[in-house]
């Protein structure tokens, strides 16, 4: 494989694509019939309240996202992936490096703020497609449940353990995301055997990565030490945000 673009590595992207379509199926199927049991699902258009979570994704999925991208939004996805870099530089723990990426990192540059939809929809990851909400997106907001009293922390418990759908634990609705396990596998599969490689990490930095012909020239070659060394030469490398195996 010569040719390092974005548009050059269908072997890996091809079947990312073809869990996406396969997921959106089965998460349809299944939301009907949570629905039809009265099940509640608080996600909608105009819904934006977890966008400005960290996200973790393979370079398979990342490609994607880059070939969509305008050059506008190229230049905003790096922005933003260059502060996620600096928090990941001085975050003394993986919580701090949540609520500041939350809180100060902010928003993707991705979503469009005016209709609060994703501007490219399409090319979304997986973690974009199966966070489902079985509450008000008010208990989605940064800091909402650090907020809260201990009386209401009890009460968030609770109605959390007796909603269908939950962990238990947190109240996102945890079927829709093990729905979505088979992507990355099907990522990890196509990457090993078309580079011999895994490369995974931040969202952002991948999406910018992917965009370098060295970088993914790098990459193809299987050569994990130069990747690394020209990730690093343009001040997106950091061993939270970008794994190779």
């Amino acid at each position: 494989m010569t040719d390092a673009s974005p548009t050059s590595h269908s072997n890996v992207t091809d079947p990312v694509r073809h869990g996406y379509a396969r997921y959106e199926q089965q998460a349809s199927r299944w939301l009907g019939r949570y629905t039809q049991q009265g099940g509640q699902v608080f996600c909608g258009a105009g819904c934006f309240a977890c966008c400005n979570m960290p996200i973790r994704v393979s370079l398979a999925e990342a490609l994607i996202m880059t070939a969509a991208l305008n050059p506008e939004q190229a230049r905003a996805v790096e922005a933003h992936a260059r502060a996620a870099v600096a928090n990941a530089r001085t975050a003394r723990s993986d919580e701090q490096y949540v609520q500041r990426h939350r809180d100060e990192v902010g928003y993707c540059p991705i979503l469009n703020r005016e209709t609060g939809g994703c501007s490219q929809y399409a090319a979304r990851p997986t973690r974009c497609r199966d966070t489902f909400s079985a509450f008000p997106a008010t208990y989605c907001e940064s800091g909402s449940l650090e907020r809260m009293t201990r009386r209401e922390q009890a009460e968030y418990r609770r109605e959390v353990a007796r909603t269908p759908g939950t962990d238990g634990e947190l109240h996102f609705i945890a079927p829709l995301e093990h729905l979505s396990e088979p992507i990355w596998v099907a990522a990890a599969r196509a990457m090993r055997q078309e580079w011999g490689i895994e490369v995974w990490g931040d969202f952002w930095l991948l999406t910018t990565l992917g965009a370098d012909p060295k970088f993914m020239g790098a990459v193809t070659r299987g050569d994990t030490r130069a990747a690394w060394q020209l990730a690093s030469g343009r001040g997106l490398a950091h061993r939270a945000l970008l794994e190779m195996e």
